[in-house]
Order: C-alpha cells, then structure tokens, then sequence
C-alpha cells in the first residue's frame, strides 16, 4: 500500500494514476456488503471495477480496513466485506472517525466513500442509487447523511437517481436547498432506481460527457461542493412504476411491523423489494450499477482530458 499522510490509503495502482492524472472512479462498498447477497456482491463488484476499465478509466473501491481508510480495494478486500455481508459495518460520515480509532472494517455509504475518494483526490463515484429523505420524515427525521455530503464534498456522483423506497420529492427539495446541481444523463425526469422517471423534474438535461465534466469544472472553479448526476437504467431492466412502488409499499408495512429502522432500514427494504418482485429488483440494481460506472469512467475521462 501506498499511503498519503492524513488521508486515505490508496492502492499502488491508484497512486500511480492520481500522480499520472489519469481519471479514477471511485466505487463504494456498502452495496457489497449490505445492497446485494453473497456471492452476486462480490460477482457484480468485480464486474463494475471490469466495466470502468473498460471505458478507459481506473476504478477504486473504496472502504475502511483494518482501521485504514482506502480507495482501491485489492480482489482479497472485496471478498472479505463481500462474505461478511451484514455483520461488516456500514459506515457513513460520523462512523469514520470511530472505525479508524477502534481499527475495524467496514462498508463506505455514499456519504463515507465520497469522504475518502476527495481525500484521495478523486473526483468522479459511481453507486447504484443516493440516500435520501425516507418517506414519514416529516416525524421521524430520517434523511440520509448522503445528502449534506453532496452539499460540502467536491465529487460528482453519477447514479439512477435517489433509491425509490425514499421520498424523491422532498430529496430533490432537500437538495435544492443546499445547492446541490441535479443533472439528468439525456433525460429530463429524475430516475427512481428500479425505474426510469419519477415524474420530477432535474435540473437540468445533459446528453454527453465532455458536457457533465464542463459542470464539474465551473462547479468547482467556484468553490462549490457536490453534484449529481442521474442516469436512468436501461430499458430493458427497469421495472414497471406500480409494481415497483406495490413491493415499495408492502415493504414499508413489513419494516414498520418489525420495528425495522436507522441503518437496518435501507437493507431489509432493498432484500424485501427482491423478493416481491421475483428477483427482478436485483438484477435491475445489478444493470443500473454497471450502467453508472460505464457513464462515470466516460465523465472521468472527459474531465481529465479538461484539467490534465
């Protein structure tokens, strides 16, 4: 390992790449641990690290190991989050700090792998879906930490949109208030995951690379934070609106019921969402994920070529 005093460990490939400017994707490592079951997580988690490659970028994935937080995982440290599955930790911003002192290891939300990628000088994530304001969080506050770090953290995290167990209303509301650009990959509506549009509106619409990275460059020319970029799932592995937001319902009942909440909450609805649709659910988040990181390796490459 190659280590930078007060940052993130990172791999000796990904220092040979940050020191060469070459673009860099970081991925995070709670859908390995905590989105998908053993042993699609680890199979998909390689598969997305084959795909940036593919586009011609350098993919890092990103967790806390051993104490140690890191931006690219070697194929032994995603195996090993991957088989802990849900007793590894999953860590999002005032985890970090604790994870690091106690010497544990754990999973990176969107939140903690945005963290550690600007700490490594990262500047492009991709992730299957965002956090965001759950619905009844009117009474019970519950709205992801993801997005107060796309309101302070300068990475541009392309993904299909906010998960659609969430409110996207009040997400898209939530991030309007703190400056967060909601950009939609050659679409129009804001994504919901499993499915193509939600009804809401983005920002704006962009419909090629070099366009997002120009963003990204007047975005932090100005001293401004995060972004988002949204990119729908393809056609052929969406699922349908009502039947996604059937399972989404009977889900929430189920999770109520239980008592289910906090950091257990997004898991147990994602794991009853798959098997109220048959499975569909995951091989959608499976696609949507390889979908993400094909369009982030293109943006970090366009980026790079703007500030190379």
């Amino acid at each position: 390992m190659s280590v930078r005093a007060g940052a993130a460990d990172t791999s000796d490939e990904i220092a040979a790449a940050l020191r060469d400017k070459r673009p860099i994707v970081a991925l995070e490592s709670t859908i390995v641990a905590h989105g998908m079951p053993w042993p699609q997580n680890v199979e998909t988690a390689l598969a997305v690290e084959a795909e940036v490659r593919a586009y011609g970028a350098v993919p890092a994935t990103v967790a806390v190991v051993d104490g140690r937080p890191k931006a690219g995982l070697s194929a032994n440290d995603i195996e090993r989050i991957g088989r802990g599955g849900a007793a590894i930790a999953k860590l999002s911003r005032r985890d970090l700090p604790i994870a690091v002192a106690r010497g544990d290891t754990g999973a990176t939300t969107v939140a903690a792998t945005m963290i550690i990628a600007a700490l490594a000088g990262i500047r492009v994530f991709a992730t299957g879906g965002i956090g965001g304001v759950h619905r009844g969080a009117a009474t019970s506050f519950d709205i992801s930490a993801d997005l107060q770090e796309l309101a302070r953290t300068p990475v541009a995290v392309i993904c299909a949109g906010a998960k659609s167990i969430l409110d996207l209303r009040l997400t898209l509301e939530y991030l309007e208030t703190h400056g967060v650009p909601v950009v939609g990959y050659r679409c129009d509506e804001f994504p919901a995951f499993f499915t193509r549009g939600s009804g809401l509106p983005v920002d704006v619409r962009l419909d090629d690379a070099t366009a997002i990275a120009q963003v990204m460059e007047a975005q932090w020319a100005l001293g401004l934070g995060g972004l988002v970029v949204a990119n729908p799932v393809s056609e052929s592995f969406a699922l349908p609106r009502e039947r996604a937001e059937e399972a989404i319902e009977r889900a929430l009942r189920e999770a109520s019921a239980q008592g289910v909440t906090g950091k257990a909450l997004t898991p147990f609805l994602l794991a009853r969402v798959n098997a109220l649709t048959g499975g569909d659910s995951l091989a959608s988040n499976r696609e949507l994920v390889l979908n993400n990181a094909r369009l982030a390796a293109e943006v970090a490459v366009a980026y790079a070529a703007r500030v190379a």
